[in-house]
C-alpha cells in the first residue's frame, strides 16, 4: 500500500452545526482544526478484529433461545400468476408445526417505499405475503413455524397453492412496449428522472464528432458470506428482533405491519458477515415478527444459500444509451443519455438507484450541456435494490467507455482526452450545483498506472496483452433533500473510561471501531478504555442505516462533534484543577495535562471534579448533514454532499482462441480525504475492486422468463484467489473530504472502476470494445468474430 501525503490546505472557521438552507461549506471545511493526530491515521487492532480471529463474535444465526421455533417461507415457483387458492391444512396437521400464516393473518399487509419525487413516480405497495397474485418467482406466499428446521421445511412443502398463469414481461424493453402486460395496474414505469441543462440539440448540431453507443450491465448477486438470518422473541410484550440488518429503523415499518405502537417493536442489529446493500431492505424481519406476535414464542429464520440467491434483491441491470458531442480537439460539448434500469417486480429502492445513475451519468468530466433521462421499469424478474455503488457504479462503464471511444475517434490517447475534460473544484456538475471540494483524478490515475510496472509479454502464441484504466466519482451520504441526521451519545464514566452509544449498524467494515478511533483522538481516551454499543433501537440514539457510504460521514461527524462538545464542556473544569488557562489543557493518553506535560489529572479524577462542580460528563449530540433541494420538473438542483474520486488500472491477457480473459495485474488508487484507519481503507479498496472484477468478468444472475438459472455458487461464479492477482493499493489524502477530520467515504467507490478498466484493457488487447457485461469468453469470441468481419469488409487482413 502506498499513501500520498496531502498538500497544505488553509484553515477554515468552524461551521454551524445545523444549516437551514444549502451551504456548500455548512458541514465541513477544507481542513479540520485538529492537528498532530495520534490515533486517527493509525491502524490499531480493534475489538472486532480480535473477536473475529478468536471466533467469539456472534452473528445473527448464532443466537438461540429456549423454546425457539424455526420459520420457513413458502415461495412461489411460478410468476406472474393469479393465486386461485391456498390450502394450509396438511401443513397445519403435521406434528411439530406451530403456525402457518398467509396474507389473511397479516394485520397490515403492505410495505410502501416512498421514492423521492421523480416525474411520473408511482406509489406501489409490496405485500408482506402475496394475496391476489405473485409477480416474481420466489415471492413469499406463506410462512411456517415448527419445532425444528426439518419439520418447518416439510410443512412448507405441504402448503398447496393453485395458480392461474398470467402474461409476463421479463425485460425493461418488453415492459416499455405498447400493449405490454402490466406488472402493476398503475403502470410499468416506477419513476422518471430528468437532468437538463442547456440546448442539447444545438450542441450536437455544432459538434465535430458524435459518439453514439449502447452499454448493458447485468443482474448481480450480493454473495455475502452470511445469508439473511435473525431471531425474535417477546420481552415485556415488546416484539424484539436480533437481525442481520443494515437498517434498525425498519422497526417503524414492522410496527406498522403488526398494527402495534412503535414502542412495542425493538430491533437489534448483530454484527454482519457482509451486506453490500442486500440487507438494506427488510429480509427476515417481518416474518419473524409476525410469528413471534402470533405464537408468543421465540422464532428463528435463516435463509439457505439457494433461497438467498433465488429471492434476495439484486443489482439493477442497466441499459445505457449514450450520445456524446465533442469538438475535434476533444472537448466535450454535450451528453445525451437514456438510462433504463430493471426494477423487477416491486419498487424497493429503485427510484433512488436510478436517481444516482442520472446524477453521476457524466462522471468526473466537464459537460456544459446535458439531457439525461433515467427510468426504473417494472418487470416480472426478482426485485432489484441497493447494491454497493448504488446506481452510480453502473454508469462508470458507460461514461468511461464513451471517453475511450472519443479518444479513438480523434486519434488521441485515453489520458489526453480526459485531461482536456476533467472536472475541477468550482466547476458545475450536471445537476447544476458547484463542486466545492478537491478533485484528484489525475493524481490517482498517474499513481494507478505507475503501480502496474513494466508491461508483460504474452505467455504464448495466440495470446494478446492489453492495459487499460478507468476513473470514477462516487457520492457518499444520502441525497441531500433527505435532511439526513445522525445522533451519538458519549459518556465519560466514573473510572475515566468512555461509553459510546450509536444506532450505527456494522457490516463488517469496522463502522463501530472507526467511531472509537475518532473519539479517542479528541478525548485522549485509550482505545482499550472505550466501549461501543451499537444497533439497538431501544438503547441507542438513531443514526440511520449503514448504506450509501454514509456512516463514517454521518455518525463519524456526530461522534466528532459530540466528543468536541464533551471536551469543551469539561476543559474549564480541568483548567481550574490544573491552574492553567483553558487553552493550556491537553487531552492525551487517558489524562488531561498542562501543555508542558508537567502536571495532569487522570480522566477518573477529572470526572470526580466535574461531578463536584455539577458539570455533566455526558453529551447527546445530533449532527445534521448539508441540505438542499432538487426540482424534478426542471432537472436541476442539489444532489449529494460530496464525492470520492479514484482510478483503477489493469493488465489482461486474452486467449484469442478461447476468448478467456486472464487478469495479470491490477492497481487501485482513491482520494480518501483522510484515512481514519489505513488498514481498513486498504481492505475496503481491495474488497471493492475484487467484487467489481467479478462483476466485470463472470457474475451474472441468468434467468429464463423470470425463472432463475443460477441459485448456487456452483453456477453463480464469483472470483476466487485463483482468479485475482495481488491488488496493489494506494490512496491520496487531499484533506478535503466532508467526513470527520476531512475523511471521504471509501466503502462504495472501489467497486465502480473495475468493469470499465477491464473493458479498456480487453479493447487494448483485441482491438474492439466490450459493451455488455460480464465480459465472458463467449462474448470475447463474438467480439473477435465481429472484428474479423469488419476487417474483411474493409479489405483488411483479419
Amino acid at each position: 500500500m502506498t499513501t500520498v501525503e496531502p498538500g497544505t490546505t488553509p484553515d477554515t472557521i468552524e461551521p454551524p452545526e445545523a444549516p437551514t438552507k444549502f451551504d456548500p461549506d455548512a458541514d465541513s471545511g477544507p481542513l479540520e482544526r485538529e492537528r498532530n493526530l495520534r490515533i486517527v491515521g493509525q491502524s490499531p487492532a480493534h475489538h472486532d478484529f480480535v473477536n473475529k480471529v478468536r471466533g467469539t463474535l456472534l452473528y445473527a444465526a448464532d443466537w438461540s433461545l429456549p423454546g425457539m421455533v424455526h420459520a420457513k417461507l413458502v415461495r412461489s415457483d411460478v410468476a406472474p400468476a393469479r393465486i386461485v387458492s391456498i390450502d394450509t391444512s396438511a401443513a397445519e396437521r403435521l406434528e411439530g408445526v406451530v403456525a402457518v400464516l398467509t396474507a389473511a393473518d397479516v394485520p397490515h399487509n403492505a410495505i410502501v417505499e416512498h421514492a423521492s419525487g421523480g416525474l411520473g413516480e408511482l406509489t406501489i405497495d409490496q405485500p408482506v405475503l402475496a394475496f391476489d397474485q405473485v409477480r416474481y418467482v420466489g415471492e413469499p406466499v406463506a410462512v411456517v413455524a415448527a419445532n425444528d428446521p426439518e419439520t418447518a421445511a416439510e410443512a412448507a412443502d405441504l402448503v398447496e397453492i393453485v395458480y392461474e398463469s398470467l402474461p409476463g414481461v421479463y425485460s425493461p424493453e418488453d415492459a416499455l412496449a405498447d400493449g405490454a402486460p402490466l406488472v402493476h395496474d398503475e403502470g410499468n414505469v416506477l419513476v422518471n428522472w430528468h437532468l437538463d441543462r442547456g440546448d442539447v440539440d444545438a450542441a450536437f448540431a455544432e459538434a465535430d464528432v458524435v459518439i453514439d453507443n449502447t452499454y448493458r450491465s447485468q443482474h448481480a448477486e450480493h454473495a455475502y458470506l452470511e445469508t439473511e438470518a435473525g431471531v425474535g422473541w417477546l420481552e415485556n410484550d415488546v416484539v424484539t428482533l436480533r437481525i442481520s440488518t443494515q437498517v434498525i429503523e425498519h422497526a417503524v415499518e414492522i410496527a406498522a405491519i403488526l398494527g402495534l405502537p412503535q414502542s412495542q417493536v425493538r430491533v437489534i442489529a448483530s454484527y454482519m458477515g457482509g451486506g453490500f446493500g442486500g440487507k438494506e431492505d427488510m429480509t427476515v424481519e417481518p416474518y419473524i415478527a409476525l410469528l413471534v406476535w402470533r405464537t408468543r414464542r421465540p422464532v428463528r429464520m435463516i435463509w439457505s444459500r439457494q433461497e438467498s440467491i433465488l429471492a434476495s434483491t439484486k443489482r439493477h441491470p442497466f441499459t445505457m444509451h449514450y450520445r456524446t458531442a465533442a469538438t475535434k480537439e476533444g472537448k466535450i460539448l454535450a451528453v445525451d443519455a437514456d438510462i433504463v434500469g430493471d426494477s423487477g417486480a416491486y419498487p424497493c429502492l429503485s427510484a433512488r438507484v436510478l436517481f444516482a445513475g442520472a446524477a453521476l451519468s457524466t462522471g468526473p468530466y466537464k459537460v456544459p450541456v446535458v439531457r439525461i433521462r433515467s427510468r426504473a421499469v417494472f418487470t416480472n424478474n426478482v426485485p432489484t435494490s441497493a447494491f454497493r455503488g448504488f446506481g452510480a457504479m453502473q454508469v462508470v462503464f458507460g461514461y468511461e467507455s464513451q471517453m475511450d471511444a472519443l479518444a479513438a475517434e480523434l486519434g488521441l490517447s485515453p489520458e489526453e482526452v480526459r485531461d482536456r475534460n476533467h472536472i475541477e473544484k468550482g466547476d458545475i456538475l450536471s445537476g447544476g450545483e458547484p463542486l466545492t471540494t478537491a478533485v484528484a483524478v489525475r493524481e490517482t490515475r498517474s499513481i494507478a498506472l505507475e503501480m502496474l510496472g513494466e508491461p508483460s509479454h504474452p505467455s504464448g502464441p495466440n495470446k494478446a496483452v492489453g492495459r487499460g484504466f478507468g476513473s470514477s466519482m462516487q457520492p457518499y451520504g444520502r441525497s441531500i433533500w433527505f435532511r439526513d441526521n445522525a445522533s451519538a451519545w458519549l459518556t465519560l464514566q466514573a473510572d475515566g473510561t468512555l461509553l459510546i452509544r450509536s444506532g450505527v449498524t456494522d457490516l463488517g467494515a469496522g463502522q463501530a471501531a472507526s467511531l472509537c478511533q475518532i473519539a479517542s483522538e479528541i478525548l485522549g481516551v485509550p482505545l482499550a478504555d472505550i466501549s461501543v454499543y451499537i444497533g439497538d433501537t431501544a438503547l441507542n440514539p438513531p443514526a440511520g442505516g449503514t448504506f450509501a457510504t454514509r456512516q463514517l460521514y454521518m455518525s463519524g461527524n456526530a461522534i466528532l462533534r459530540a466528543a468536541r462538545k464533551l471536551r469543551d464542556q469539561l476543559t474549564p473544569v480541568a483548567a481550574k484543577e490544573l491552574g492553567v488557562p483553558e487553552d493550556g489543557v491537553v487531552w492525551r493518553d487517558g489524562m488531561v495535562r498542562t501543555d508542558d506535560g508537567d502536571t495532569g489529572l487522570s480522566l477518573a479524577e477529572l470526572v470526580r471534579a466535574a461531578t463536584d462542580a455539577m458539570v455533566d460528563t455526558s453529551v447527546l449530540h445530533t449532527w445534521r448533514a448539508r441540505t438542499g433541494g432538487f426540482d424534478p420538473k426542471v432537472g436541476q438542483g442539489h444532489t449529494y454532499p460530496d464525492y470520492t474520486f479514484g482510478t483503477h488500472a489493469a493488465e489482461v491477457e486474452v486467449d484469442l482462441e478461447t476468448g478467456e480473459v486472464r487478469l495479470l495485474k491490477y492497481a487501485a488508487c482513491h482520494d480518501v480525504g483522510r484515512a481514519i484507519n489505513p488498514v481498513r481503507v486498504e481492505g475496503q479498496i481491495i474488497g471493492g475492486a475484487a467484487q467489481g472484477i467479478g462483476y466485470a468478468l463472470m457474475e451474472d444472475c441468468v434467468a429464463e422468463e423470470g425463472h432463475p438459472l443460477s441459485s448456487l455458487f456452483a453456477d453463480y461464479l464469483i472470483p476466487t484467489s485463483m482468479d485475482l492477482p495481488d491488488i496493489k493499493v494506494a490512496f491520496v489524502e487531499s484533506g478535503e473530504g466532508r467526513g470527520p477530520l476531512n475523511a471521504r467515504g471509501v466503502g462504495e467507490p472501489p467497486i465502480g472502476p473495475p468493469a470499465a478498466t477491464i473493458a479498456s484493457a480487453v479493447e487494448a488487447a483485441i482491438g474492439i470494445r466490450p459493451k455488455q457485461l460480464p465480459i465472458t469468453s463467449e462474448r470475447v469470441l463474438a467480439l473477435l468474430d465481429q472484428r474479423s468481419g469488419q476487417q474483411t469488409q474493409n479489405g483488411e487482413r483479419p
